[in-house]
């Protein structure tokens, strides 16, 4: 599947969104409301919301917003009510990008995410027009230098629990699942000591991928995805790119 071992030389920006704990913990505590108030407030019925909880955990959200984002779902308490949208669009060179929405007024967000787009050489375009680029799956992905297994036995462990897909390059361990085996998947290698993981989310790959080899067409889609990604309203942004390291070393 083409497009899930580029995240290696495209994560420099999520080190820059990460670092703003404060906007995490706000997209986080969107997430677990919307999850709680779609399938209930107890994650061992709900999948999404465990999904979602764990994540805040992984972000060392404290627990007190995890439980004020889980009542406010449920309507224990009082708050927002968010409205899932997914918009879809072209970066530079006609590359696919996917978001997933959350947002109180629908109006102001898509006049918003409009901009952004045209102002960093994009389009927003109409539904459908690129979700059939991607699939969603899970995916785990860790450095086999803090990993206590060796790759044989992280192999056979992340396979024997339904694992679709393990690689193991340059040291780096990528896992792909379903959606529905992506927790026991993620179990299964946590009950063998793994602890150090780089990246682990439901996501959506890319089913084929654009290379950017010119460094100002790389650079502008840089630009994009940190404009999208720092949206309050965007959840998660997904594209179908990948930079040559030769050309991502010029940018950095």
């Amino acid at each position: 599947m083409a497009g899930h071992s580029k995240w290696a030389n495209i994560k420099h920006r999520k080190a820059k969104a990460d670092a703003k704990k404060g906007k995490v913990f706000t997209k986080l505590a969107k997430e677990i409301m919307v999850a709680a108030k779609n399938g209930g407030g107890d994650p061992d019925s709900n999948i999404r919301l465990k999904s979602a909880i764990q994540k805040a955990k992984d972000e060392n959200m404290p627990n007190d917003n995890i439980e004020r984002a889980i009542k406010k779902g449920t309507g224990d308490i009082e708050g927002v009510n968010y409205e899932e949208v997914t918009y879809e669009g072209y970066g530079p060179d006609g590359v696919a990008i996917y978001l997933n929405i959350l947002t109180d007024n629908r109006n102001r967000t898509a006049g918003e995410i409009r901009h952004i787009f045209s102002k960093n050489g994009g389009n927003l375009g109409e539904s459908g027009c690129v979700a059939w680029m991607f699939e969603k799956k899970g995916y785990i992905s860790l450095e086999m230098e803090n990993c206590p297994l060796d790759e044989e036995t992280l192999m056979l462990t992340a396979i024997e629990a339904n694992a679709e897909d393990v690689s193991v390059e340059d040291g780096t361990a990528e896992i792909i699942t379903s959606p529905e085996e992506y927790e026991n998947v993620r179990n299964a290698l946590i009950s063998q000591g793994v602890e150090n993981f780089s990246v682990v989310e439901i996501t959506m790959l890319p089913q084929n991928t654009v290379t950017l080899n010119d460094e100002k067409t790389a650079s502008q889609m840089l630009r994009l995805m940190d404009a999208l990604e720092e949206h309050d309203d965007v959840q998660a942004v997904y594209a179908n790119y990948e930079i040559p390291d030769e050309v991502m070393e010029k940018i950095e």
